[in-house]
C-alpha cells in the first residue's frame, strides 16, 4: 500500500528511507539507547558511498509527531523496496533486528514494526 510522505520530499531513496526507518525504530518505544545509534552509524557508513549531512534529515524525522510514524514508516518501506534488490532488503532487516535488539529489550512497539516490515518484504510483496 503507497502512502504519502509525510514530509512532503516525496520519493526517498533506499539509503535515506532505510535511515528513516531505523531512526523510527529506535523511537516508537520512547527512548534512544546509545546501542540503538551505534547500529543507525554503522548502518550509514556501510551503505553511504561518501560523507553526507544529515541535519535535513534530522530535521525531518525531528518533525514526525509519535502519530505520524506508523505512515511514514510504510512510506519509507515501500521507497526502500522499490530501489532495492532482495540482497539490499535482507541485508537492511539485519540491520532492523539488530538495532530492535541492541538494548536488549524488544518492546511490543518495536516487535509490530519488525513484523510488519518482514511481511511486507516477504516473496509476496505487491508491487
Amino acid at each position: 500500500m503507497k502512502t504519502k510522505n509525510v514530509s512532503g520530499t516525496g520519493k526517498m531513496n533506499k539509503i535515506m528511507a532505510g535511515y528513516h526507518m531505523l531512526m523510527i525504530l529506535s523511537q516508537v518505544d520512547g527512548y534512544f539507547a546509545p546501542e540503538e545509534g551505534r547500529v543507525i552509524i554503522k548502518y550509514l557508513h556501510d551503505t553511504f558511498p561518501f560523507r553526507l549531512n544529515l541535519d535535513h534529515e534530522a530535521g525531518v524525522l525531528g518533525n514526525l509527531q509519535p502519530k505520524d510514524y506508523h505512515v511514514h514508516f510504510v512510506t519509507c518501506m515501500n521507497d526502500f523496496y522499490e530501489d532495492s534488490t532482495e540482497e539490499e532488503r535482507i541485508h537492511f532487516l539485519d540491520f532492523a533486528a539488530q538495532l530492535v535488539g541492541a538494548d536488549h529489550q524488544v518492546t511490543p512497539e518495536e516487535n509490530q514494526y519488525l513484523a510488519e516490515l518482514f511481511d511486507a518484504w516477504d516473496s509476496g510483496h505487491a508491487e
